[in-house]
This record gives structure tokens, sequence and C-alpha cells, in this order.
């Protein structure tokens, strides 16, 4: 108000000559705020009201305000996922998920969305089919009734039940370790134990292997510790890293004995002795091998003491599976059921059990599935027929010495996996689609991340329910499959130099795990014959 009055005095007689004091009078007498008297009368009057009307002036004009910015238009989440899943479609890495129902009275078949639609399936990692198992079902169907579906809570809420407690026992005798401590799953294990490890001893470095699993890389990255990554079973690129590293920090080296995805094999023996020269301590990854392989299926680790493990299966009988720190390792595949569980000293498994919010924080395990791994762990530990069966099938008779004669690209590696490649994701794509759709066998497409772009694959599982004719069929629809759409076979990947390990010249010979003097011991090579072609 002041600068109007102001500027009305130069222009107005009346206001000229008035003071200040009277100007300040009319405008406030009796009247609302927002339309004193002087402005009522300098409107009324011929040179005010213009003046006024020119500088836009007005009984019931508001301070000035600054110019009104758009509002930023909110964030667009659902685009956001729509791009983000146009990425994985445009570089075929896109996942697709069967929906595939495995009948336990059949395995391994298994029924797709409708019931009446029975496929074989080729790619599970129930390994030796125990997931069917009455040794696990009879034993689940007591705990059931007895204990219920849940598990209460964590163990540190819930408390420990009998059933884990002795689950870890036994456990911790597969592997002659002192402890052992049931999770929810590997991946939670490996996650939980790497960074706690990772992130408790000071200046810790990790030593991992480039195929390690993504549970092992994700503890890494937990734990905050520095991470060197050696070329895949590469020896010399892991003592040059060691060398390099501060003799006084801790060093873990991580990696897996069997390499799900190329069936590839650690050098246990030279990891661990690497690992003790420059002073740093193993983590073991058995998943993919536990019940698989060793004379009680403890996995790689025991199986490289074979006879030793035979004769004294308990700690402290010089084999290397008393040299490794840490040994970790799943319920879900060969042993049937589902979970996870670390293995070593007492003192480690106490402080991963203490620091770990993965075990401390996460629902245990129900007492009907511990029941059922417990049961699974106890009847591997004796029985060798099923691993047996399933070697025999992957090998000998079957699966990879006949798609080997047919030129087709096997991966060429000592384990049970037998992984096909086709080197391109579409065409992998189509391959499984066809498989289903054409022939009834169910066989997951591997695609990048979980392969390298250009190694794409399916990858084959066969299991002791795998009889003769499936097998027959099985090569049969593959063979279709390479002539329909001219796939790649082994004098093509060799024609252009070899991808991962098919075709590659002069190329080492792959000797098996399982030796033909372990899975025929004696006589009992014709008794395992005539089962299998029960």
């Amino acid at each position: 108000m002041e600068s109007v009055l102001m500027h009305a005095k130069k222009a107005c007689p009346f206001l000229h000559a008035s003071s200040a004091s009277t100007l300040r009078g009319l405008s406030k007498s009796g009247m609302p705020s927002s339309r004193s008297m002087l402005m009522t009368r300098a409107q009324e009057c011929p040179v005010m009201g213009k003046a006024i009307q020119t500088r836009s002036f007005s009984a019931t004009a508001k301070p000035a305000q600054a110019a009104v910015v758009p509002a930023k238009k909110a964030f667009d989440y659902e685009a956001f996922y729509s791009e983000e899943l146009e990425k994985k479609h445009k570089d075929k890495s896109y996942r697709y998920f069967n929906n595939i129902n495995r009948l336990a009275q059949k395995f391994p078949l298994a029924h797709t969305a409708s019931v009446e639609d029975e496929v074989n399936v080729w790619c599970s990692n129930d390994y030796l089919g125990m997931g069917r198992s009455p040794v696990l079902k009879d034993a689940m169907k007591r705990t059931l009734d007895r204990y219920g579906a849940g598990a209460g809570g964590t163990r540190n809420i819930a408390g420990n039940a009998d059933l884990h407690l002795r689950l870890e026992s036994e456990l911790a005798d597969l592997h002659h370790k002192e402890g052992a401590l049931v999770f929810s799953s590997c991946y939670v294990a490996n996650d939980d134990t790497l960074s706690v490890l990772g992130s408790r001893l000071p200046g810790c470095i990790i030593f991992s292997d480039a195929l390690n699993h993504a549970s092992m890389i994700q503890g890494m990255r937990h734990s905050g510790a520095q991470k060197k990554i050696f070329r895949h079973n590469d020896m010399a690129h892991l003592e040059q890293l060691l060398q390099a590293a501060d003799p006084s920090v801790p060093k873990i080296v991580a990696f897996e004995s069997v390499y799900s995805m190329c069936g590839s094999v650690a050098p246990i023996r030279e990891m661990v002795a690497l690992a003790k020269k420059y002073g740093a301590i193993t983590f073991l990854d058995e998943v993919h091998a536990v019940g698989m392989y060793g004379p009680r299926g403890a996995g790689v680790a025991e199986h490289l003491d074979y006879d030793l493990n035979s004769r004294h299966p308990t700690m402290g009988n010089g084999s290397i599976m008393d040299e490794i720190d840490i040994i970790t390792g799943t319920l879900g595949k060969a042993f049937g059921v589902v979970g996870g569980y670390i293995a070593g000293s007492a003192g480690f498994v106490d402080l991963v059990r203490s620091y770990g919010p993965g075990f401390i924080f996460t629902t245990s395990l129900p007492p009907v599935v511990v029941s059922g791994a417990l049961e699974s762990v106890k009847y591997l530990k004796s029985s060798q027929l099923e691993r047996q069966r399933q070697q025999l099938n992957t090998r000998t008779c079957t699966v990879k010495s006949r798609l080997a004669d047919l030129g087709i690209p096997v991966v060429p590696n000592p384990s049970h996996i037998v992984p096909v490649l086709v080197g391109d994701a579409a065409a992998a794509k189509m391959a499984s689609d066809e498989l289903l759709s054409d022939h009834r066998i169910y066989v997951q497409s591997i695609n990048y991340p979980t392969v390298p772009v250009g190694h794409e694959r399916l990858r084959i599982t066969p299991t002791p329910g795998h009889t003769p004719e499936m097998v027959d069929s099985f090569v049969d629809a593959i063979e279709q499959l390479w002539k329909r759409h001219d796939f790649k076979r082994v004098d093509d990947w060799t024609a252009q130099g070899g991808c991962a390990g098919v075709g590659v010249p002069d190329a080492p010979l792959v000797t098996p795990v399982w030796s033909d003097a372990q899975l025929f011991p004696n006589k009992e090579a014709e008794a395992l014959q005539s089962v299998l072609n029960e």
C-alpha cells in the first residue's frame, strides 16, 4: 500500500497536499483490508482511477506471485517395468517357465497344465529321483501327522527342533566336520557365510572362480571384502593372485566341485594345496555333487579318496575332505527335498549361526521337510545303487556316448551333467519348445546370463528312472531336431575353432569322476546291469 500511495501523490493534487499520516488513516478507516476507503475514492477520481487502471492496481489486488512452474510428472513405474523387460526380450535372455508337475508314482514323468498331458523330464536337479522315494515320503507323512506343517518361526524364536539337530549331526558326519548348520536354501547359506566371513575377517580378500554360482557372488558383494577372480579352474592364475596378496591378511578361496552348467569339476587337491601354501581357507560348494559322488554321497571331495573313505568313513582319516575348511551343500537336489547347509569347525559354524542374518531372521525348515532330508542323507550314506545307475545312464550305455556317436555337440566334462551346445538363444529356446510340443520331452534351454552369449545350450540330466526305451526316444528326438534345423554338430564347431570345449583342437581327454572299477566293483557289475535292464 505504501508504494501505491507514493505513486498516487505524484499524480493527484489532493493526495499531493495530504500528509502521509492522513493518507494512512484513510486507508484504515473501518474498511476491510481488501478494500480501504482511500482506494474506493481513488478509483472514483478521474485522475487516479486512470492511473490505477494503467498500473493494474485494484481494490482487491494481491501481492505479486512468482510464475507457476509446471509440476513434474510422477515417475511412471509401469513404463519402467516394460522397458526393462523389453531389454530381456531383445537380447533373448527373457526367461520362460513351463507348467511342469512331477508325478511321484511315475517320475521322471510329469504332467503339464493338463493332467492328461504327460511329458518326460530330462532336466531335473532331483538327480537320483529321491523326491519320490518311499524312504522320504513315509517318514514325512509320519512327521506331518505328529508335528504339523510349519516350523513356527525362526529357530531363534521357535527353538531348535530335535529333527534339525539330528540332521545337522548327520551332515557334519557326512563331511567329516565338527558341526553343520541347516538353512532355508543353499543360496542363503552361501550368501550368509561369505558375507559374514568377508565382513568380519579384517582386510579379508576372497579369491573366486570365474564360474562361481550367483549365491556366492552375492555373498561376496554383501561382505564388502576385496574380491579377486581367477580364470575357471586355472591354478596358475590363482597362484599368481595369491602371491600378490599381503601374506598377513585373511584370505578365502571359494570354488565349486561340480559346475552345473558345463559339468566341469574343480581340481580340489590343487586348490587346497595352494590355499594352504598362502595361508587361505577353502570354501567348497558341493551343491551339485552331494548325494552323487563318494562312497557315502558326500561329494567329489569324498570321491577323490574313494577307497579310503569306504574303509574308514570318519573325520581324521587323512582324506582331502578333512583338509577343506568349509563345505556347503543342498538338500534340494540329489537328496530330494529342499534346504541348504554349511559344515565346518564348531567355531566357524557358531560364528555364522550368531552373525548370519539369513539364518537368524528366516523361518526354519518345517519338521516335515527336515525329516525327509534326514532319511535321505542316512539312506544315501549306505546305498550306492542310485548313484551307480545314474552314472550308467549318463555315460556308459547311454546318453553321452550315444549323442557323441551322432556328432551332437556335448560339452565335454567328467560329471553327470550333459550340456548340449546350441550356440544361439533363439535356437535353444526353439529346440526346448519343439522337444516339448512334438516329442513330449521337457528340457529347459539355458541362455545368457546363466551362460555367455553364444554358449546357449540344453542342459540334460539323466536319472536312475530313465529306462532304455526313454533313452532311445530322447536320442532320436535330439537327432531329428538337429536334422530339421541343421544345428551345428561337433565338426561344425571344430571348423570354427571350437566353443565351450566342443571341437577344441588338442583338447585333453576327459576322465569321468566315477571310474569303471567304482561302477563295477568285483562281480556286482552283472547284478547292476540286470537291474538296469528290468
